[in-house]
């Protein structure tokens, strides 16, 4: 700034308000953050125009003006209006110039708070926003597994985080079960991979027969080889589905037969577990979101951004992008 600047009526009245901004209180301060970063730019992907009227998912769209800073369109054929938001888990959400920020505090894997903070937003609304985001995120996962598919469950404490009228009394941040072993009170998780990365993990009603068979049979490509541990759940599923089975005995310490471990799988359970303890109990309902959270970590690692973390929010992938390595 030139010095005839520095004298100038509007460099005053700076001065003014930059020597109070030490009296704000915290709170205060991220408003004025917020402010300050409200002239951004929406992300292109924002303005993308639907395939299809998302009300039924049928013919086509004419553009129809523009509401609050997106493009609307109306469907030849129903004559209802649309944005490209509508029918996705982000629609009516406000501060659309923050998702970014957000998107890259999921990346950081941050608490709500602190996410809450670095955006200048209400905790309740980073929460909110948290699984809006992952409501599509939590569905993205492999089709199809081929090849030598290494199957393992892992299992998750069951959590009424956020409800009222509890079945039991509380626990401090997590706790721990009051049985030792597997018992009702642990929640299974099935966590299935291939050797070329294909991976998919499904939240189990019930670790038995009939809920491992109904996961399995539509994923496991008809050539592939099962490998397990020597849980016989997987056997008497591999048997019934004619799928070629293979299993490793780890009680005595027999983890490798060949070709055939489930080091991968078992890998990946460590690092999910081990990614989920700061969040100090996750809640049973919202136990899908996290293992989607997880998996777009996993999926895309060191190439991960906000923009692909929104587009995948928003359901603007492509599957075949997404489950092939």
């Amino acid at each position: 700034m030139k010095d005839s600047d520095k004298s100038s009526p509007e460099a005053t009245i700076l001065d003014r308000w930059i020597s109070k901004l030490s009296s704000l209180n915290n709170e205060q301060r991220e408003q004025v953050k917020a402010s300050l970063s409200a002239d951004k730019p929406l992300p292109d992907v924002l303005r993308t125009t639907p395939d299809n009227c998302p009300h039924y998912h049928l013919g086509a769209l004419r553009p129809w003006g523009s509401s609050r800073g997106l493009p609307r369109y109306r469907g030849k054929s129903c004559g209802k209006t649309c944005n490209p938001l509508t029918g996705t888990p982000m629609a009516r959400l406000r501060k659309r110039h923050l998702w970014l920020d957000y998107a890259d505090t999921l990346i950081q894997s941050l608490s709500v708070r602190r996410a809450a903070t670095g955006c200048g937003i209400n905790k309740d609304t980073a929460f909110r926003w948290r699984h809006r985001f992952l409501k599509q995120i939590a569905g993205h996962q492999a089709l199809h597994a081929y090849g030598i598919v290494e199957a393992d469950e892992t299992f998750f404490l069951e959590s009424f985080k956020g409800k009222r009228g509890l079945p039991r009394p509380p626990r401090k941040r997590g706790g721990k079960a009051r049985l030792r072993g597997i018992s009702a009170e642990q929640i299974p998780v099935l966590v299935v991979q291939d050797r070329s990365g294909q991976h998919a993990d499904f939240q189990l009603d019930k670790l038995d027969i009939r809920h491992v068979g109904e996961r399995l049979a539509p994923l496991i490509d008809a050539d592939a080889i099962l490998c397990t541990d020597s849980t016989k759940i997987y056997a008497h599923v591999a048997r019934e589905q004619g799928i070629p089975h293979r299993s490793v005995n780890l009680r005595q310490k027999r983890r490798v037969n060949g070709p055939f471990h489930i080091q991968n799988v078992n890998a990946y359970d460590s690092r999910l577990k081990n990614w989920m303890r700061p969040f100090h109990g996750v809640a049973t309902r919202y136990l899908t979101h996290y293992l989607g959270w997880r998996r777009i970590l996993e999926r895309h690692k060191i190439l991960i951004n906000p923009l692909i973390l929104l587009k995948e929010a928003l359901g603007l992938f492509d599957v075949q992008h997404l489950t092939q390595t």
